[in-house]
């Protein structure tokens, strides 16, 4: 089975993937995940936005490198699932999905969660907009094809209902 989980930036996609990857590895499945951060193109070749590396553009990652990956672990493992703010931008891959899971979190939780992640240091405010602008641009749930279930990613995720929609 090859699961795609899209959703803004924080709204908590590599979470709900770890949670289902040890759900499935406890129920006797081979699972993995890939990260669509994991497959970035070097800072030098994505695109600028003012003078700031525009992680937030589609052309900043392998699509090709993670479709071929995902297609040669997919035949080899019993879940697959590809986490990512762009899960359903690329048509080849989004086509492969068996599942699709949409996280959904309000612009403001996701103000609150964005501006007190400090991972990359001090993040300004136009910046944090941007984020959510590309995010609506090119990663909204308007861009799935196919069925797909919508998640909240503003509490505890439902795990049921997700474990249902998957079986």
């Amino acid at each position: 089975m090859l699961i795609g989980i899209g959703g803004v930036s924080r709204s908590g996609k590599s979470t709900l993937a770890n949670l289902l990857v040890t759900y499935f590895r406890k129920n006797g499945k081979k699972a993995i995940i890939f990260h669509q951060d994991d497959f970035v193109f070097p800072e030098t070749e994505i695109p600028k936005v003012r003078d700031k590396t525009d992680w937030e553009s589609p052309s900043s990652i392998d699509h090709a490198l993670l479709f071929e990956l995902v297609e040669e672990f997919n035949a080899r493992f019993d879940v697959v699932i590809v986490d990512g703010l762009f899960a359903f931008y690329d048509q080849n891959l989004n086509d492969l999905y068996d599942k699709r899971l949409f996280i959904k979190i309000s612009r403001r939780s996701f103000f609150i969660r964005k501006v007190a992640d400090n991972r990359w240091g001090y993040i300004p405010t136009w910046f944090v907009d941007h984020i959510w602008k590309s995010f609506l641009k090119y990663g909204n749930d308007k861009t799935i094809k196919g069925d797909y279930i919508t998640v909240s990613g503003e509490d505890e995720f439902d795990m049921e209902k997700v474990r249902k929609y998957l079986d």
